[in-house]
């Protein structure tokens, strides 16, 4: 519990992160401070266990009894805690320790004789198994503890050992607890001296599985006692050769804030129904979540794996209506919708991108170097420079108009990575120069131009929708009523397309012309056609290919995503005080709110207590400020006696599409950290789940609970 108070009912880290205290190491101290506590868990437990093993938070002290001068918040010697909310003691006779033993106890002898032992004895043999079963757990939590503190800073614990070597050998986790054992850790010296090994290869791999059974069995938890939630994944991932799908779970807590938790990886291996049906029978059986009780979905996908995902998301909605599909916050809708988009070009443009955020990424010299090729291609327009720099310094290609701003620095990237290619200076590695020729490569393939002038002018349609509706709940209410008018231009456009894609090819030609970038079909197709007909037309060829699929696919996605019930949820963000304080002139939204009708306390008091509700916050007075975000709104003190409002506010609280608070995706960001930094070799998916939810409420005790009820055998083999 090093990372959470061992206080009863102490729920400190959730919304105020606390500093935590270790237990003394004075056993009279110690002692003073269980008794304060009063938690039974803490009572028999020794002053060496505590000091190692059990925190307290700064809310059980006095804050005279804490220096805050220094860097970090210490406690004042002798500092004995003092405020506790302590739950009511059980009445007399309520608790037992176990059962009574018997006088006698019998065991049945080879020659099938019950020989009888006595009291005395029975109860010597039970000590001792007693505190050989204490010495093995002793032991087992020194391991964990080992193997917390390395996945808690995403060191992989097989270190640099071969993965076919037997035992740990020279590895990150070996070495960890050899240097427990120089420091005086008697159980792991008992250990090795027994065994000449203090953890094996097999062990290790269970101890890992362990603590991924025991987090998740925490988080699914944690989620079923808070109601309602969403299902989100993200793109496949690749680990130990097979391909799993990443799972994360958001729902409201206790104290109305959102959180987002990474559930773990799911197989993805199969197709179709087959596939859809396993994956949901994993999550409900394996994992324990109760479906029924999602409330949306939302997935980011690569064009790749794009249509098992659809058919994944399908059976989902076809078995739980109520999992209504939507956007995910983690990207922009436009990335998002290019990236789902199977035609060559599409990926060619999005896959450069991806590329070119890791080559600029990889020193500062190369984006001096980028921004000084800006310079050359706007040398009479100062003002414009400044500004393209600007957006080229923070993750452009991740933008809502990532593609507008692509084709007003493309003739300066292209200039860029061809200077650092040619390296007539000799300041860039071999690596360098080859990514450069790379990225070259793609951005001189007339292709490549193509996809992204029709990208550009198509996303054009979306991306003021996209950026409102992953805004703030002003924006998002407002995107929420504005969806048709997007739907009415795309299929303008889709019925124009033969106008439409003439003045793209148009664009397309004169950019590769004045880049000196030969006009033609893309190679791989003319070599797949050379034995049909003989002229491939350019227009025809990128109009088939290209400029209609793109369309067809945004509009069909942008009506799956936002569907009715998507955009009903969305529309009752009005309930947000500072939407009401613009919108107190019309009527409240009724109709939207009637869309979580069966999952609200009492639907029969919904119009008087919205009305109750518009009335109160319409009336802005003088001076006031309205809470203006979902996550203000929910953190009001007056909200709990709106209790149908209270409940349609965290249901909006779920919406994948709305982006959480600041530090709300740490566990994606953790997520995104621990694929990109941790070598092939050590990826395990039991691993990732214990570097990203380090944070998660589990102490060493459960850890060993769940392992030795796992592993009974190797009880007996210690």
């Amino acid at each position: 519990m090093q990372n959470q108070c061992a206080a009863p009912n102490c729920v400190s880290g959730k919304c105020d992160a606390q500093p935590l205290f270790r237990f003394p190491h004075d056993p009279e101290r110690s002692k003073k401070w269980v008794e304060k506590c009063q938690s039974q868990d803490l009572t028999d437990r020794p002053a060496e266990q505590l000091y190692r093993y059990y925190r307290l938070c700064g809310k059980h002290f006095e804050p005279s009894l804490m220096d805050t001068e220094c860097q970090s918040t210490v406690l004042k010697e002798d500092a004995v805690p003092t405020i506790f909310d302590v739950p009511s003691k059980p009445q007399s006779g309520q608790v037992k320790r176990g059962k009574e033993m018997t006088k006698d106890s019998e065991v049945e002898t080879k020659g099938r004789k019950k020989v009888k032992k006595s009291q005395a004895e029975t109860a010597k043999e039970d000590v001792q198994m007693g505190s050989e079963q204490d010495e093995y757990k002793e032991y087992l939590r020194s391991l964990f503890e080992v193997l917390l503190l390395l996945g808690e800073q995403s060191i992989p614990p097989p270190g640099p050992a071969h993965p076919k070597e037997e035992g740990l050998g020279s590895s990150n986790f070996q070495a960890l607890l050899e240097y427990r054992m120089n420091c005086g850790d008697e159980v792991l010296k008992k250990r090795y001296d027994v065994n000449k090994e203090s953890c094996s290869s097999e062990q290790l791999n269970q101890l890992i599985e362990a603590c991924e059974k025991c987090i998740r069995s925490k988080l699914v938890e944690e989620v079923k006692q808070n109601g309602f939630f969403s299902l989100l994944t993200d793109d496949l991932v690749k680990i130990s050769g097979g391909w799993f799908l990443p799972v994360f779970l958001r729902y409201v807590d206790q104290s109305n804030c959102q959180q987002e938790k990474f559930a773990g990886f799911l197989s993805f291996e199969g197709h179709g129904d087959a596939l859809a049906e396993r994956l949901l029978s994993e999550m409900t059986e394996g994992w324990g979540l109760d479906m029924e009780q999602c409330r949306g979905q939302a997935h980011s996908c690569s064009a790749t794996h794009f249509s098992q995902i659809k058919a994944f998301a399908s059976k989902l909605l076809e078995k739980f209506p109520r999992a209504v599909l939507t956007l995910r916050a983690t990207q922009t809708m436009n990335v998002s919708l290019a990236n789902s988009m199977s035609s060559s070009g599409v990926q060619l443009v999005m896959s450069t991108f991806k590329k070119i955020e890791s080559f600029f990424s990889q020193s500062t010299l190369l984006q001096q170097e980028f921004e000084h090729a800006i310079s050359i291609f706007y040398p009479d327009k100062e003002e414009k420079a400044n500004e393209l720099k600007e957006i080229c310094q923070s993750g452009w290609t991740r933008r809502d108009d990532a593609f507008d701003v692509a084709v007003e620095i493309l003739e300066a990237l292209l200039l860029c990575v061809d200077s650092v290619h040619d390296n007539e200076d000799m300041r860039w590695s071999d690596q360098v120069t080859h990514d450069a020729l790379e990225i070259s490569k793609a951005l001189a393939d007339f292709e490549f131009i193509m996809a992204l002038i029709v990208l550009k002018n198509v996303l054009t349609l979306t991306r003021a929708f996209g950026k409102n509706v992953q805004g703030s709940a002003t924006d998002a209410h407002f995107a929420a009523v504005s969806l048709k008018a997007v739907l009415h231009s795309l299929k303008e456009v889709s019925d124009n397309i033969d106008v439409y894609h003439e003045f793209w090819s148009d664009e397309a030609v004169n950019l590769a012309t004045a880049m000196e970038i030969p006009v033609k079909v893309p190679r791989s197709f003319l070599r797949k056609h050379q034995a049909e007909s003989g002229v491939i037309r350019l227009e025809s060829y990128y109009k088939e290919h290209l400029s209609v699929p793109v369309v067809n696919h945004i509009f069909r996605e942008m009506t799956d995503i936002f569907s009715e019930d998507h955009l009903k949820a969305l529309r009752c963000l009005f309930l947000v005080p500072a939407v009401i304080e613009q919108h107190k002139s019309t009527e409240p939204e009724e109709e939207s709110v009637q869309v979580f009708n069966s999952d609200i306390p009492n639907a029969g008091t919904l119009s008087a207590e919205l009305h109750c509700w518009w009335v109160k916050w319409s009336k802005k007075g003088k001076g006031e400020t309205l809470p203006s975000s979902l996550h203000e709104t929910l953190q009001l003190a007056d909200v709990k006696f709106f209790p149908n409002m209270l409940a349609v506010l965290r249901l909006i609280g779920i919406l994948p599409t709305l982006a959480l608070q600041d530090g709300g995706h740490v566990a994606y960001k953790r997520f995104r950290m621990f694929m990109e930094n941790t070598p092939d070799t050590f990826k395990s998916k039991s691993l990732a789940l214990l570097n990203i939810n380090y944070d998660v409420g589990f102490d060493l005790d459960s850890l060993v609970e769940v392992y030795v009820k796992t592993h009974p055998d190797r009880e007996e083999e210690s």
